[in-house]
């Protein structure tokens, strides 16, 4: 393996590290924005649900007033009716308070209607007060847990930060830099073995020459597939099993 990439590596792992602990810490940030979410919804509804029981209260009072109005001009036409002594002017009032005791009927029915409806409105703003409630007492202890999760995430994240920065200062300038584009480029492993004549960064078959190069790690090589830098992985003898011994083949005796 070309030796500047044996540090390029273990920056790899921190960097692969400090991928993940910054995808889990945006799924936990993710849960408290839906959880925001949720509470900022109730208290939009509860908001609406009171405006529109503050409305219906205000129609209902002009309602009242309506009704207190009609009965007030049934009582001066029934006094007016009780002056009269010429039959048709007590005719036409009797057909004018009839007409205006039809009135006071369906305007008292809108009235009842109203109410009703103001009833139903005030039961409904009552469960989303209590689901806001409940939803708030019920998040806190989950809002506590991911925050510390992620000022878990964070400490963790910037001890590995420390190590990448400790051991970047003792890599090739120039192989860390072509190393950090494909890594800005891809945010994955960028930096692979050949497996079975196969990049495993892409899956991808090369060349038996192209593997010949790189195994002799003598230049960076790159997958003419994905772009990824390829290295040779020496096989690692298996336990309890000692590494074969090239035998050097003795020369036959001059006679």
């Amino acid at each position: 393996m070309l030796q500047s990439l044996k540090v390029i590596l273990d920056i790899q792992e921190l960097d692969m590290k400090m991928i993940r602990l910054m995808r889990l810490k945006n799924e936990r940030l993710k849960e408290l924005d839906h959880i925001d979410n949720l509470r900022q919804e109730l208290c939009k509804q509860q908001s609406d649900k009171e405006s529109e029981i503050g409305d219906l209260s205000r129609s209902i009072a002009t309602q009242e007033m309506k009704i207190s109005e009609i009965k007030e001009k049934i009582k001066k036409l029934d006094a007016r009716q009780a002056s009269v002594k010429k039959v048709d002017e007590f005719n036409a009032i009797t057909q004018e308070m009839t007409q205006t005791e039809r009135e006071r009927i369906a305007t008292e029915q809108i009235t009842s209607d109203m109410i009703d409806k103001r009833n139903l409105e005030e039961e409904i703003l009552t469960k989303i007060k209590d689901s806001l409630r409940q939803s708030e007492e019920s998040s806190i202890a989950l809002e506590n847990e991911i925050k510390e999760s992620i000022r878990m995430i964070n400490k963790e994240g910037l001890d590995l930060k420390q190590n990448r920065d400790a051991l970047a200062k003792t890599a090739d300038d120039e192989v860390l830099r072509i190393y950090q584009r494909l890594l800005n480029n891809k945010k994955d492993r960028v930096v692979v073995a050949i497996e079975n004549r196969t990049c495993s960064g892409c899956h991808i078959s090369i060349t038996a020459q192209h593997e010949s190069v790189v195994r002799k790690g003598e230049r960076l090589t790159f997958c003419e597939h994905c772009s990824r830098i390829h290295y040779w992985q020496e096989a690692e003898p298996v336990a309890g099993e000692e590494a074969p011994v090239k035998r050097r083949r003795r020369r036959l005796a001059s006679v």
